[in-house]
């Protein structure tokens, strides 16, 4: 049986064949701050700054757009933590307000801290999967999308 697929799964933009890059694997060494092309490099030089370029595959990471999705997916995990977690201890050990608020926001700021930095990597791995904000090689700056401007 003979099939046209070639061995090696490859997208292509017009007539440039390009790699596979994987979304899940992609995402998944993001959250462990890992390069997403290798998994070998560091991803962050400090907390929430990114290396310029991989150490171990030289991938270039300094032109990613992370922007604001980390917040809000941090935003998104830390309500449902502290929300659930407060109304299921309630219900076990009705407390103050102040006994609650003695434990949930000391609680809210680790994990809030704990979770930025993972989740920041997840979203450099998923733009570098989809190839967004120059992982593909090309400049994508808003010149280059919008339509030429009339001459007026």
């Amino acid at each position: 049986m003979h099939t046209d697929t070639p061995a090696d799964p490859v997208v292509r933009y017009g007539a440039d064949p390009l790699p596979e890059r994987p979304l899940g694997r992609s995402i998944g060494r993001g959250l462990l701050c890992r390069c997403p092309a290798c998994g070998g490099g560091k991803l962050f030089g400090s907390y929430l700054k990114p290396v310029d370029h991989c150490a171990a595959c030289g991938e270039e990471m300094f032109h990613h757009r992370a922007d604001d999705l980390p917040p809000y997916l941090v935003i998104i995990v830390l309500g449902h933590v502290l929300l659930g977690g407060f109304m299921m201890t309630d219900l076990v050990f009705p407390a103050s307000s102040w006994v609650h608020l003695a434990i949930w926001a000391p609680l809210g700021v680790i994990i809030a801290l704990a979770t930025l930095q993972p989740i920041k990597g997840g979203v450099v791995g998923l733009q570098w999967a989809l190839r967004m904000h120059g992982f593909s090689g090309e400049d994508d700056s808003p010149e280059d999308i919008l339509p030429p401007k009339p001459d007026a």
